[in-house]
C-alpha cells in the first residue's frame, strides 16, 4: 500500500481503544507519510504542531484497523461473485484495513506464481491491504502437499485449504512438519468430511425442517486429531473457525497444556444460532453450520476469556443463482466484510463483551498470529486505523452493501455501530456520507 504523501494530519478528542498498547480514554493520533507519529492522551491541539491538518473526532472511537483473517473472493476465476476491488471497498466500509484472502480461487493459490499474481493484482486494484494464505495441498484436494517454502517466499502469510479440511492424517502431519521448519502458521477448517455430509446443525431443528444434520462431533473429532498431530510436530496451528461448546473446551485444555495453538470464530456464530434459519432461509447456511443457543453462549464466553483468539467475517460471496435455491441445494457461505464490526459490537451492547476485547480479537491478535506489522496504534507503526460511532444505527440492504454479492444474513436488519472513517497507510479509503 503506497503511503499518502499529503501533509501531517491529526484526529483529536477521540475515545481511543487500543488494548495491546495500553491505550484508553480520550486522545488523538498524528500521522505523516503513511506512518503514525504520535498517539494517545498527550496528542492535543497544542502539541500536534503548526501546519497540521486537524480533524475533530469527538464522539468517535479510534481503534486499530481491523484485520479480517478469513476472506473468500472470486478473483481470479469467479469475478462475478467478488473481485479484490469490490471486496476491498466492502472491507473499508466495515473498518477492515487488511484482508487475508483464502486460496480457494480458480486456479487455486497453490504455486508461488499465483500468490504473486494475487498480490500484484491487489496492489493495483484494492483499497485496503491484502495478504494471501496459500494452499496446503495442490488444488486444495487433500492429496499432494504444496511447496511451503516457495509459497512463503512469494508472500503467503499462512497455509490452509480454506473451506476444505485436510483429512489425510499422515499428509497433514507432514504439512505441519514442513510448516514448523519454515515458521508458517497452518490453518485448518476443522470438519471431518465424512461426518459433515448434512446442510445444517444436527438436532431437533434439523429434524423439524427435514434437513440432513451435521453433528458437532464432526468438528470436535477433527480438532482433537489435529491437536495430537501438533503434539507430535510442534508446529503452530490455528483452527479457522470453531462453532460449538465442545470445541471451546478442547481448545481451552490444549492451551492449558502449552500447545502452540489458536482458534478463531466467525462473527455469525457469535451472534446467530440455528433458529435464525427459520423457514429455510439460505442466507443462514454456513460451514460450519450455525449451532444451538448453548453453543453460541459458550463461544461468547470463550471469546471473553481469551480461549478464542480472533473474530473473522468468513466473507464468502455467492451469487443469487446459488443461494436462492431450496436450502439443501443452496451453496454454503455469506458475505460479512461490511457487517463484521457492527455485528461484533452487538456483543458489546448486549452480551457484556468488553469493547477492548473485541478490538484485540479483530486487530492485534490476528496480526500477531500472522506476523503482520499492522493491528496496533503506536509511533512508527503503519497508519492503519478506523474511527467508529459505536451507537450509530443502520439498516443492511442491497443498496448499503458494497460487496458484489448480497447474501448477507443481516439482510433488512438494523445494526448498531458503524465505521465512520477508515485510514490505510495514511490514506482515507472510506468516509461515511451524511446520507448513509
Amino acid at each position: 500500500m503506497t503511503p499518502n504523501r499529503s501533509s501531517r494530519r491529526a484526529w483529536l478528542n477521540a475515545d481511543i481503544v487500543a488494548p495491546a498498547q495500553g491505550l484508553s480514554g480520550t486522545g488523538g493520533i498524528v500521522i505523516e507519510d503513511g506512518w503514525i507519529l504520535a498517539v494517545g492522551p498527550k496528542v492535543t491541539r497544542d502539541t500536534v504542531g503548526a501546519g497540521t491538518d486537524i480533524r475533530d473526532a469527538r464522539g468517535l472511537v479510534l481503534m486499530p484497523g481491523l484485520i479480517d483473517a478469513r476472506v473468500f473472493t472470486g478473483e481470479p476465476g469467479s469475478e462475478y461473485r467478488e473481485t479484490l476491488a469490490t471486496a476491498s471497498e466492502a472491507a473499508a466500509a466495515g473498518g477492515v484495513t487488511t484482508m487475508i484472502v483464502m486460496p480457494n480461487t480458480e486456479p487455486v493459490m497453490d504455486e508461488a506464481a499465483i500468490v504473486d499474481y494475487v498480490m500484484r493484482r491487489a496492489r493495483d486494484t484494492a483499497a485496503v491491504r491484502v495478504a494471501p494464505m496459500a494452499a496446503i495441498t495442490k488444488g486444495c484436494r487433500g492429496e499432494l502437499m504444496c511447496e511451503v517454502g516457495l509459497l512463503k517466499e512469494a508472500g503467503a502469510v499462512a497455509i490452509t485449504d480454506g473451506n476444505r479440511a485436510v483429512a489425510h492424517a499422515n499428509l497433514f502431519r507432514r504439512a505441519l512438519t514442513y510448516a514448523r521448519d519454515f515458521n508458517m502458521l497452518v490453518v485448518q477448517h476443522v470438519e471431518e468430511p465424512t461426518l459433515a455430509s448434512g446442510v445444517m446443525n444436527a438436532g431437533e431443528m434439523a429434524a423439524r425442517l427435514g434437513l440432513a444434520g451435521i453433528p458437532a462431533m464432526a468438528e470436535v473429532i477433527m480438532l482433537e486429531r489435529d491437536l495430537r498431530l501438533v503434539e507430535m510436530t510442534g508446529a503452530r496451528y490455528h483452527a479457522a473457525q470453531i462453532s460449538c461448546a465442545a470445541s471451546v473446551a478442547v481448545m481451552r485444555a490444549a492451551k492449558a497444556r502449552g500447545l502452540p495453538v489458536s482458534c478463531g470464530v466467525s462473527v455469525h456464530h457469535l451472534v446467530l444460532n440455528e433458529n435464525d434459519i427459520g423457514a429455510y432461509r439460505t442466507f443462514f447456511k454456513l460451514s460450519p453450520p450455525l449451532r444451538g443457543e448453548a453453543d453460541r453462549l459458550a463461544l461468547v464466553e470463550g471469546l471473553k476469556d481469551g480461549t478464542i483468539d480472533n473474530i473473522v467475517s468468513s466473507h464468502d460471496p455467492q451469487s443469487a443463482d446459488t443461494k436462492r435455491l431450496p436450502f439443501a441445494e443452496a451453496a454454503f457461505g455469506v458475505v460479512g466484510l461490511e457487517t463484521m464490526l457492527s455485528a461484533a459490537l452487538s456483543l458489546h451492547h448486549n452480551d457484556g463483551v468488553a469493547l477492548a476485547r473485541l478490538v484485540e480479537a479483530m486487530s492485534h491478535r490476528p496480526a500477531q498470529l500472522l506476523g503482520l506489522e499492522t493491528g496496533r496504534l503506536a509511533p512508527g507503526a503503519p497508519a492503519d486505523f478506523t474511527l467508529v460511532d459505536i451507537n450509530r444505527s443502520w439498516t443492511v440492504t442491497d443498496q448499503t452493501l458494497r460487496s458484489r454479492s448480497k447474501n448477507s444474513p443481516f439482510e433488512r436488519r438494523t445494526l448498531e455501530g458503524r465505521a465512520v472513517e477508515t485510514v490505510v497507510a495514511g490514506r482515507s479509503v472510506f468516509t461515511l456520507s451524511s446520507q448513509e
